[in-house]
């Protein structure tokens, strides 16, 4: 008998310990392809093998990171409790190690305990989600107005704050990009903004809906004709930074890119000066689509 109690009591221990080493691999795996995934993800635009968000640029970015990097770590740990039940009841419960099985149909604890855990887990993600979602949404005061009005399929960009001019912005087709320009995500004209301000952008679409969608800026908002949606950004960083519509808006969808170039307040100004005659004495803004004015050998491959 004692033999077989100290052979069962060292299963056990056996059972503990490959779990908990097996749950340590899974962990230090999870917090590996995390790093990884940072270390392959681009900012301002995507890297190849991605498998991460964008690096983050405004101070909304940096919370949706944080907030997803807190629910790698609750799902983990959700996942890993699963595997070691599982394997629990696998092993001591299966018909040769309990020969007769339990007749208990109700157990108040553990009903307590699987109605409550999940309650807590629910509202510890519901916390950090409603505050995340309130700094989206609050928009502060702005330093600056961008209108962004949605075309098929197209952008077009008024800065009503500095002058009122506006402009289309429409992407380079693949035979006219220059070095340094990414195909589908490069323009003709860039919306620029100055860094380390608050940019307000009104959204509207002229057409059907679509998505403005910054990924690196953690804006995206539907553009909805009829309707002015509104969000905002604070770029910490200079550099430029491509996004796309994100919304099934018809034929020429994957056409759509947007691009923001952040720059110091000094270029911004010259920039603006130099936009201010430029956009002024352009023509009237064009009501169709790049991609229908090209020939069909000039139409970037889809």
């Amino acid at each position: 008998m004692g033999v077989t109690i100290a052979m069962n009591s060292w299963i056990s221990n056996v059972r503990r310990t490959g779990a908990g080493l097996f749950g340590g691999m899974l962990a230090g795996l999870g917090l590996f392809l995390a790093g990884m995934g940072s270390a392959l993800a681009g900012t301002g635009q995507p890297s190849p093998w991605e498998i991460n968000l964008q690096g983050a640029a405004t101070p909304v970015m940096e919370s949706i990171h944080s907030f997803h990097h807190f629910l790698l770590v609750i799902i983990i740990a959700v996942v890993l409790l699963v595997l070691v039940l599982l394997v629990v009841v696998a092993l001591k419960f299966n018909e040769k190690a309990n020969p007769v099985p339990s007749r208990t149909t109700h157990h108040t604890l553990i009903e307590v305990v699987w109605t409550v855990v999940p309650v807590l887990i629910l509202v510890a993600i519901a916390i950090p989600s409603f505050r995340l979602l309130f700094l989206q949404l609050d928009v502060p005061k702005a330093d600056l107005t961008i209108k962004v009005t949605g075309h098929q399929w197209y952008w077009s960009y008024e800065y009503p704050d500095d002058g009122g001019f506006g402009f289309d912005s429409m992407m380079v087709p693949t035979a006219e990009l220059k070095p340094g320009q990414p195909r589908l995500l490069a323009v003709d004209n860039e919306v620029v903004v100055p860094v380390n301000k608050i940019v307000r952008i009104q959204v509207t679409a002229a057409d059907v809906i679509h998505s403005f969608a910054v990924p690196s800026f953690g804006v995206k908002i539907d553009a909805i004709p009829g309707r002015l949606n509104e969000s905002w950004f604070k770029s910490t960083k200079e550099g430029i930074f491509y996004g796309q519509c994100s919304e099934l808006c018809g034929k020429d969808h994957a056409f759509m890119p947007l691009a923001i170039r952040v720059v110091t307040e000094e270029a911004y100004a010259a920039w603006l000066a130099e936009a201010k005659q430029k956009f002024a004495s352009a023509a009237a803004p064009a009501t169709y689509a790049l991609n229908d004015m090209l020939a069909p050998e000039a139409v970037p491959a889809r």
